[in-house]
């Protein structure tokens, strides 16, 4: 198990401390040691003195030197007093009677260190007595005086160290180890911590608990850590936040959307990519990896392998299985690249609708317009009777009254569809709606001969908008006028209600069409025969305004031929929009 970093700190500091106590009790030893060495050395010297001043005193020749047993005798009794000449030759030893047997002492190192530096010393068995001595020899003219101090325990006692300073040293040691545990903890604790931080920061965790950290330099780093790494936290957080609004647009949006990373491979894809794709593909594909296979697809893989450096976007449509698509490639600046599917068919219907319908306008326009013009220049040019301007100029009115309908159609069906909110909602009650219609109708109604017939109830309200309700119910009698014939019944019945809508049948007993013009009746502009609209004078647009006012009321309307005769309609309003 690898040891934490208070124990390596603890461990390292314990091994520097340990040796450099164990150097300052070496040193302190090996210096009380020599200088207790030194003292007892100068005691043993002082007795060497003395030897030396009784032979100078009592002036003795070689051979008179064994009368010194008198001062011996006054020095310790375990003094071993020896003097041996410059050669070697011992000529007194206290401790030994024989002399004669003794060896030559000048190889003895004591001597030989008296010899260089005038005084010497050792600890050494001696050979005669065998008998262990700390030996001290000093230099004089003609001799040398050789103390001798036997080696034993209080000698040994007396050169030894004293322990106190070991156990001051030692004491002090282990105060020094508390502090340094505890110095060594607190700063362990403070790298485990920021440790910890680092390790949240680097594996992205978030942070838990409270952390403390000491009033010092680790300190501040801590809390500067902790603050970094909460203010990630937050911004990892409004990240999360923005990333799930991000796919939950993806999910919710009408476009197929999927993002690869450079290698092509799926980064992201909502349901909508995996259903236009599968659309568009001739066989079921799971992997969309395998787009850089589908020849569909090489505009938008082309784009993507052989872009220049600043472009970023592409697009191109294709058409498939009966629908229009938009393909979108946007590439990002780690060359990581999305790819967008709409569908556009309803689109593109529209836009040919459009076209279909500026076309029909254009040529609605030109019969009355051509007409006005001849009317005109007639007028201008041949000067006829006043009877037959009269004829002209009334006929140039009715075209203009045409132009001013179908203007007026154009402008409320495209209102429907491009702004239905600019309608005004209101309360409508559908009776006086009706008999409104009835009377903005009563002289084409009785021109015709035609009976309007009404069953609603008169305290029936819907939630809608006036103008819209009205050219539904104009509209539909309007167009009966028109087309149904004379002398027929026009039936206006509420036959139903429920909690949400309100269910009504229109029909006239008139002439009907021929069943396969039925699914086309509410086409803009369309005509069961032709000139049929402009034989009549309406603009052509009657009843698309009747399906989109109901549509915009939330209803839905059907037509069929009656059994007796006529056109027959079946409608419903909601009545809170």
């Amino acid at each position: 198990m690898k040891p934490s970093y208070k124990q390596r700190i603890f461990f390292c500091f314990f091994i520097i401390f340990a040796l450099f106590t164990l150097c300052i009790i070496v040193f302190e030893q090996k210096e009380e040691k020599a200088q207790r060495t030194k003292a007892l050395e100068d005691r043993l010297d002082n007795y060497a003195e003395m030897i030396h001043a009784y032979i100078q005193q009592q002036q003795l020749p070689d051979s008179g030197i064994a009368s010194i047993r008198n001062p011996a005798a006054v020095l310790p009794p375990d003094i071993r007093i020896s003097i041996i000449n410059e050669d070697g030759k011992v000529t007194f030893d206290k401790d030994v009677q024989d002399i004669d047997k003794l060896d030559n002492h000048l190889n003895r190192p004591e001597i030989r260190n008296a010899l260089y530096r005038n005084t010497g010393s050792n600890i050494r068995r001696s050979a005669s007595t065998n008998q262990e001595y700390l030996y001290y020899a000093k230099h004089y003219k003609g001799y040398y005086v050789r103390v001798a101090l036997p080696y034993t325990i209080e000698t040994k006692s007396l050169l030894k160290a004293d322990n106190f300073f070991i156990y001051i040293v030692t004491g002090m040691f282990l105060v020094v180890l508390i502090l340094l545990n505890y110095a060594a903890g607190r700063f362990g604790k403070s790298i485990s911590q920021l440790k910890t931080l680092t390790t949240k920061i680097k594996d992205d965790e978030p942070l838990t608990g409270k952390i403390e950290f000491p009033d010092d330099e680790l300190g501040d780093i801590g809390s500067q850590l902790v603050a970094i790494l909460k203010q990630k936290e937050k911004s990892k957080h409004e990240i999360e936040i923005e990333r799930e609004k991000l796919i939950r647009h993806f999910q919710f949006s009408h476009e197929g959307i999927c993002i690869f990373d450079k290698e092509f491979k799926k980064i992201y894809a909502n349901t909508h990519f995996f259903r236009y794709f599968n659309f568009i593909v001739d066989q079921p594909v799971f992997n969309l990896e395998a787009i850089i296979r589908e020849k569909v697809f090489d505009p938008a893989i082309g784009f993507i392998c052989k872009r220049k450096e600043n472009e970023n976007f592409h697009t191109f449509q294709l058409k498939k299985n009966g629908k229009a698509f938009s393909i979108q490639t946007i590439v990002f600046e780690d060359d990581s690249f999305e790819i967008t599917i709409k569908d556009i068919t309803r689109t593109e219907k529209t836009r040919l609708l459009k076209q279909e319908m500026t076309a029909n306008i254009a040529h609605e326009l030109r019969t009355p317009v051509t007409s006005l013009r001849g009317y005109l220049e007639t007028l201008e040019t041949q000067k006829p009777e006043a009877d037959k301007q009269a004829q002209f100029i009334h006929r140039a009115y009715q075209q203009t009254i045409r132009l001013s309908n179908l203007i007026e159609d154009v402008s409320l069906i495209s209102k429907i569809e491009e702004a239905p909110s600019r309608f005004k909602l209101e309360k409508v009650n559908p009776a006086q709606l009706v008999n409104d219609a009835r009377i903005d109708l009563a002289d084409r109604l009785a021109a015709n001969d035609i009976k309007l017939n009404v069953s609603i109830k008169d305290d029936l309200t819907i939630n809608g908008n006036y103008t819209l309700l009205y050219s539904v119910f104009r509209n539909l009698i309007d167009n009966s006028i028109s087309y149904a014939g004379q002398h027929m019944d026009i039936n206006i019945n509420n036959y139903m209600e429920d909690g949400e809508y309100l269910y009504f049948s229109y029909c006239d007993t008139g002439k009907g069409v021929e069943e396969q013009h039925l699914a086309r009746l509410f086409e803009r502009f369309y005509r069961v025969n032709e000139g049929r609209t402009r034989d009549t004078g309406g603009s052509g647009l009657g009843l698309s305004i009747v399906r989109n006012a109901i549509l915009f009321h939330k209803g839905e309307i059907q037509v069929k031929n009656r059994a007796g005769g006529g056109l027959e309609f079946f409608f419903t309003l909601r009545k809170d929009l």
